[in-house]
């Protein structure tokens, strides 16, 4: 039965219900998703009177989700790692190892990976994936730029792709190349963004201006990798927000990574957050990855996380999403284009409490990355019914045993068993 009209004894997360929904022993009692045409056509508590709908499943007091966002990806490097030599540790030996890997690079090499990739995004729940695409040439398109279009287009209506131009700091220091820059990436549509790599070791305070001003007189949303590094004297994100503020930019700004924030005194940590609570920005945190690149010396444990303050940015209100980031490539020899496995590092390396219940709408809300702004309390009523149900996983132990789980896509399912949601 790939289609149910209704499924019963739903766990559905906190952050995902109504203020009003009602508890039992503290705990969110199981809901009752009813299906029509594809989409939630209503959401109910379940009372103890009630029996099992029919024709339909019966969860059982399984986990569900609605369809995952993985909001930071680099599928055009993606499972480059096999073919690599040695890679020197740290953020930058992996963009040396990168640079080396990419001169080798064809149109169907760079296809062929980012397929896989989006085929195992596909697989496991996900519904929206943006990806970074390196950007190193200051008058032509990088090679992989267009193959990310074309894929956008294939994967319409079933994964929605944004592509998002990496491009080095200083080739926004004129403000003329900065403009051009600008125009190419809004030549390519409306699935794609300006970005930029901001770093200690390329800073410009006036190519960042020129980036975000750009960006406004071209209509483009902005999505930086920010302060990358465990350097305390590292300002980007800071300048970003304050730069943001004066030229009153209006559209959507993603920030990934701001490592420095866990490095710097908590007095300017805290003022740079507050400074993005009121830009406002959305923060991208990248554990698998940061874990790996940052603090990284040969032959020496880590001494630092490399996270950044994720509990102290939502406390803020910062709008917070967990993402994969790299996928077996010689800045992360992990990963599965799974938000669920971020997510789950996370949680021990940040020690996040109830992840099912709360942090796990970090994974979700997809609505933080688009223009149009989302209502103050979440709902799936009217959304595509495009839901994972964890068959294995308890909210107690969750995200631990999510590997098991069924996909629906339209109400559908696309992916896993079914079979232990079947009436009895």
């Amino acid at each position: 039965m790939n289609a149910p009209a209704h499924i019963d004894n739903l766990r559905l997360p906190r952050w995902l219900l109504p203020t009003d929904w009602p508890l039992h022993e503290g705990v969110p009692v199981l809901a009752r998703i009813a299906i029509e045409a594809g989409r939630v056509h209503s959401v109910r508590p379940m009372h103890g009177t009630d029996l099992p709908a029919s024709p339909g499943w019966d969860a059982a007091g399984r986990l569900a989700l609605p369809g995952f966002v993985d909001a930071h990806t680099h599928l055009d490097k993606a499972f480059t790692l096999p073919r690599m030599k040695e890679v020197r540790p740290g953020l930058l030996g992996a963009i040396d190892a990168m640079l080396a890997d990419r001169v080798h690079w064809t149109s169907a090499d760079v296809r062929e990976r980012a397929s896989r990739g989006l085929q195992w995004a596909w697989e496991c729940g996900t519904t929206h994936v943006r990806t970074h695409v390196d950007w190193w040439e200051p008058e032509s398109l990088p090679m992989a730029w267009p193959v990310m279009a074309e894929l956008a287009q294939e994967w319409a209506g079933k994964v929605r792709l944004e592509q998002v131009s990496l491009i080095k700091l200083p080739l926004f220091e004129d403000a003329a190349q900065a403009m051009r820059l600008a125009k190419q990436v809004k030549a390519t549509g409306p699935h794609s963004l300006l970005g930029g790599f901001v770093h200690s070791t390329n800073w410009s305070e006036n190519a960042l201006r020129n980036l975000l001003v750009a960006a406004q007189a071209c209509d483009l949303d902005i999505d930086l990798h920010v302060d990358e590094e465990l350097n305390a004297a590292a300002v980007g994100l800071q300048t970003t927000a304050r730069i943001l503020r004066e030229i009153g930019y209006e559209g959507r700004v993603v920030c990934g990574h701001i490592c420095a924030l866990s490095a710097q005194p908590q007095a300017q940590a805290f003022a740079t957050l507050d400074a993005v609570a009121r830009a406002p920005i959305t923060v991208v945190s990248l554990p698998a990855t940061n874990l790996l690149l940052q603090d990284a010396v040969t032959g020496r444990t880590p001494r630092q996380r490399g996270i950044t303050l994720v509990k102290e940015a939502r406390e803020r209100g910062i709008p917070l999403l967990f993402a994969s980031d790299n996928v077996q490539d010689p800045f992360c020899r992990l990963g599965s284009f799974d938000p669920v496995e971020a997510l789950g590092t996370a949680a021990l390396v940040a020690q996040l409490d109830e992840p099912f219940d709360t942090w796990s709408q970090t994974l979700c809300r997809g609505d933080w990355l688009q223009r149009a702004p989302s209502a103050s309390n979440p709902t799936l009523v009217g959304a595509k019914a495009d839901l994972v149900l964890f068959t294995q996983a308890d909210r107690h132990g969750w995200p631990s045993r999510t590997a098991s789980r069924v996909v629906l896509r339209d109400g559908r399912v696309t992916h896993g068993d079914a079979t232990p949601f079947f009436p009895k």
